[in-house]
């Protein structure tokens, strides 16, 4: 890398106000004495254990602050998870991707640890729960299929579902953070490619033909879609924490806070909605309910929300929020706009795989990488005019033995230099006006041993064979998912996470309902982006995944064949470590995809690079293998 890039490049991260924060944020210490605060209560409450989520109010992925509640209570910081807290037994669920920072997060004396995919709390209760049961939640916190789940639960052991007044933890957590207002800001329709009125007019039509009144759109990501709107409420992802009501004669009420909207984005919105306070909701809400017909999504909307509804003598329609799949199938614009972006956070990408590559192995640290790639991306933003807006979630930064935590979030108290003979394996996403970025790239640092490549090279043929994929119209992500597994599954390994998640239009980089994975039943539609994302994870000694971003493409005749075949079409452009890949272990097909996606990778970022060694540095990391 040139000497003044160089520089350029820690200038600007010197100046650059880090999106990440590198604090140690678990308090493991304090379980033991607020998991007794929290049992004291339960007499005055007349309940015998409480359910603490890790979703908020709005039943989010990322949660503001003030909502991190089962952090609180627990130390454990993933974004996924559930505690529940009997009398006599603390367990906090989590699913594979958690298990051992679990084990490091929380109190062992005070938590166990359970399966959040296998056997969540509902299943838990029906099995081991002590009969009578009386289990309290925060209905807030707690969406109506959910609710459905305990209290079937909760009948098997002659239990009851009891709905609190008041959130417990909240009395008890005496320094909570106030809630955010982050400022609103409009997305336009050069990044959009549909107006907002037109996206209210087409929901309202819908209600019209089912007979229904009037929708409860509970989900922020949806409303940020809806009203062409994006906030900073939440790390990461740009929505805002906003409700709306859109009814069959298409008038539209936000409730959204003008503390977080100006002069612009509040004169946008009077021009397509009545923007109401949070506050005035639930009296809005009831009287639409009167004598009316309520869609409301069971998963994502409240279950006080649904019961207020019902006590205004309106009837709850249960069914898919209107914007969950639209938003899910992008349009053309957003394709494209993803597709801009994701060329130029591979160019920046690029700049940083080969400054990694030219430094010396032992002498940066995961932080240090960390904040380079952050870095990185913030002067390519500048210079392509296309700011960093965000980044897209914690970048997950681990070598050797920290790269087998899969979702792993080094801090001041984990990091640790990046030491020759090992793999790195970085895990990150950048959010641009355009588009969401999500890529892993799993390197070698030296000579690693020849036992990590080969199952670098398994990894590989997983992510291959989701890219190669042809599958008929109906397929859903089950169908797919065990494409990037079968070559471990021959060797007698396997990753426990899904293979692909779906991503949003300047979103959240996880969005649904799309899905590759086991449980997965959403047909797949044109347009939807999603990870293609497999890996595997060696506790204490090293981990791998491989991803790129891609979309699903129009379905297309294939020569001999009697019917349409949907594929997938590729996003991201980075090389993949042609030194890690074992060629024996690839099939002619598989290496000809290696083959061509880096000569479509250089085609692609080598015009967006002006540095010479960066240049020569793409054009050697995409040079052909052959067998």
């Amino acid at each position: 890398m040139a000497f003044s890039q160089l520089v350029d490049s820690l200038q600007i991260i010197r100046v650059f106000s880090m999106f990440q924060s590198f604090e140690v944020t678990s308090t493991p210490q304090f379980g033991k004495e607020r998991v007794a605060a929290l049992r004291a209560s339960f007499a005055d409450l007349e309940i015998d254990a409480f359910l603490v989520p890790r979703a908020d109010e709005y039943q989010g992925e990322y949660v503001p602050k003030c909502s991190e509640r089962l952090s609180w209570l627990t130390g454990f910081t993933g974004s996924a998870g559930v505690a529940l807290v009997t009398q006599s037994q603390a367990i906090v669920f989590v699913d594979g991707r958690y298990v051992t920072q679990l084990v490091e997060q929380v109190d062992g004396t005070v938590f166990t640890g359970g399966d959040l995919v296998n056997e969540p709390p509902h299943l838990w209760i029906s099995r081991h729960g002590q009969k009578g049961l009386r289990l309290g939640i925060d209905p807030w916190l707690h969406a109506g299929a959910e609710v459905r789940r305990l209290e079937k639960a909760l009948g098997d052991v002659g239990g009851t579902l009891v709905f609190l007044p008041h959130n417990p933890l909240d009395r008890l957590w005496t320094d909570r953070p106030a809630e955010p207002l982050g400022a609103v800001a409009i997305q336009n329709i050069a990044q959009a490619g549909v107006l907002a009125k037109d996206k209210i007019a087409a929901i309202a039509a819908d209600l019209g033909k089912k007979n229904l009144t009037a929708v409860l759109v509970a989900d922020p990501s949806s409303i940020a879609w809806i009203f062409n709107i994006r906030g900073a409420d939440v790390p990461h992802t740009p929505h805002p924490l906003a409700r709306a009501i859109i009814d069959a004669s298409g008038n539209a009420e936000l409730f959204l806070d003008k503390r977080k909207t100006g002069i612009e984005a509040e004169a946008y919105l009077a021009q397509i909605c009545t923007q109401r306070p949070p506050a005035e909701l639930s009296e809005r809400l009831e009287a639409v309910s009167k004598d009316g017909r309520i869609l409301v999504d069971p998963d994502v909307t409240p279950y006080a929300l649904t019961e207020l509804i019902s006590r205004a003598w309106g009837e709850v329609v249960e069914g898919a929020d209107p914007a969950k799949l639209p938003r899910a199938v992008k349009n053309a614009v957003e394709i494209n706009g993803s597709a801009a972006a994701h060329l130029q956070d591979g160019a920046a990408m690029v700049e940083f795989l080969c400054w990694l590559d030219q430094t010396k192995p032992g002498t940066i640290t995961e932080i240090a990488a960390t904040k380079q790639l952050e870095g990185v991306r913030a002067r390519v933003g500048q210079s392509m005019q296309n700011p960093l807006k965000d980044i897209s979630f914690d970048t997950i930064a681990g070598a050797g033995e920290h790269a087998a935590i899969m979702h792993y979030r080094v801090t001041t108290e984990t990091d640790r230099l990046i030491q020759p003979g090992e793999l790195f394996l970085v895990d990150s996403g950048a959010q641009y006006i355009n588009g969401t970025t999500d890529i892993t790239r799993t390197v070698g640092i030296g000579a690693v041993p020849e036992d990590q490549k080969r199952f670098f090279t398994l990894v590989l043929k997983g992510m291959i064979a989701i890219s190669l994929a042809r599958f008929p119209k109906g397929s859903r992500g089950c169908d797919l998912d065990p494409l990037a597994r079968i070559a471990l599954w021959k060797a007698g390994a396997d990753f426990a996470h899904g293979t692909g998640h779906g991503v949003g239009s300047y979103l959240s980089v996880h969005e649904g309902p799309q899905r590759i994975s086991r449980l997965s039943t959403q047909e797949f539609l044109p347009g939807m982006i999603l990870s293609n994302e497999p890996g595997y994870y060696r506790p204490g000694s090293f981990g791998i995944r491989i991803e790129n971003l891609v979309y699903i493409r129009e379905a297309e005749e294939i020569e001999g064949g009697d019917l349409p075949m949907y594929g997938f079409e590729t996003l991201t452009y980075c090389p993949i470590d042609r030194s890690l890949v074992v060629t024996g272990l690839l099939t002619h097909e598989e290496l000809n995809w290696l083959n061509d996606y880096h000569d479509r990778t250089r085609e692609a970022l080598m015009p967006l690079i002006h540095d010479h060694d960066v240049r020569a540095w793409l054009e050697n990391a995409t040079l052909p293998l052959s067998h």
